[in-house]
C-alpha cells in the first residue's frame, strides 16, 4: 500500500496498431485523421496516456504519416494506454466502433522500455493504363541507369533523389509497384517517383495511389 499523501504512479501501456485507411477516407489529411481516432478511441472506452502541460494531448505517435489522396493498407501507430489491456479485446474494441474506410488489423502490446517505432521503408502500388505501360518502363529503366532507358537527367530535377531513395521498382502485369528507404537526410516520396515516370497525371484522372506496406526497423 502506497504511504500516506503519495499516489501510486500509473499504469502506461504501449500499443502499436496496424490499420486501413482506404475509400473516401483518404481524402482526410493526417491531422483530421489524428482527430478521427481520438474520437474513436474514446468512444471504445479506452483510458488514453495524457501528455503533460496546459493542453494535454493523447500520447499517440506515426512513424510515417499518410498524405493526402493516398490510402494505405497496413499503417502503423503507436499509442499510449493509462491502464493495461488484453491485445484481442482492444481490437474487438475498436472494430466495433471503427467508420466506413478505417479498419483495424492487429493489435500488439509493446514490452516495457521498447523504442518508438523507426521506420525503415515503404512500399507503393499503382496501376497503369495500357497506352502509358510502355513509356513508364522505360523510364524505370533510366532510373536504374540501364542503357535501354533514357538518361537520368532526362527525367526530372528530382530524379538523382529517387534513384538514391528507390529500393526497388517494377511494372508488372500493369501494376507498378516500388519501394523507398527512409534517411535521415531528404527522400523522395511517392509522388517523387510518379514525376520521374511520367505519370503524375493519373491520380488526378482518378487513379489512387496506394501505400500497400510500412517497413519499421527491427
Amino acid at each position: 500500500m502506497a504511504a500516506a499523501g503519495r499516489l501510486e504512479p500509473m499504469v502506461r501501456q504501449r500499443v502499436r496498431i496496424r490499420f486501413r485507411k482506404q475509400g473516401d477516407l483518404r481524402l482526410i489529411g493526417h491531422r483530421d485523421l489524428v482527430r478521427l481516432l481520438e474520437r474513436l478511441f474514446r468512444r471504445s472506452g479506452l483510458r488514453l496516456g495524457m501528455s503533460e502541460g496546459f493542453h494535454p494531448k493523447p500520447r499517440m505517435s506515426f512513424p510515417s504519416a499518410l498524405a493526402l489522396g493516398i490510402e494505405g493498407l497496413d499503417e502503423v501507430m503507436e499509442l499510449e494506454l493509462a491502464e493495461p489491456a488484453g491485445a484481442e479485446s482492444l481490437l474487438v474494441q475498436l472494430a466495433r466502433h471503427a467508420v466506413p474506410g478505417l479498419s483495424f488489423l492487429s493489435v500488439e502490446i509493446l514490452a516495457q522500455g521498447t523504442k518508438k517505432a523507426q521506420l525503415q521503408s515503404t512500399t507503393y502500388q499503382l496501376p497503369v493504363p495500357d497506352d502509358r505501360r510502355a513509356a513508364a518502363a522505360q523510364c524505370i529503366c533510366g532510373l536504374r541507369c540501364d542503357s535501354a532507358g533514357p538518361a537520368p537527367e532526362a527525367l526530372g530535377p528530382d530524379a538523382g533523389l529517387v534513384r538514391q531513395s528507390l529500393e526497388d521498382i517494377r511494372l508488372e502485369e500493369g501494376i507498378l509497384r516500388f519501394r523507398l528507404r527512409t534517411s535521415r537526410r531528404r527522400s523522395a516520396g511517392p509522388r517523387d517517383v510518379l514525376a520521374a515516370l511520367g505519370l503524375e497525371d493519373l491520380e488526378r484522372s482518378g487513379t489512387c495511389l496506394t501505400r500497400t506496406a510500412v517497413q519499421l526497423q527491427s
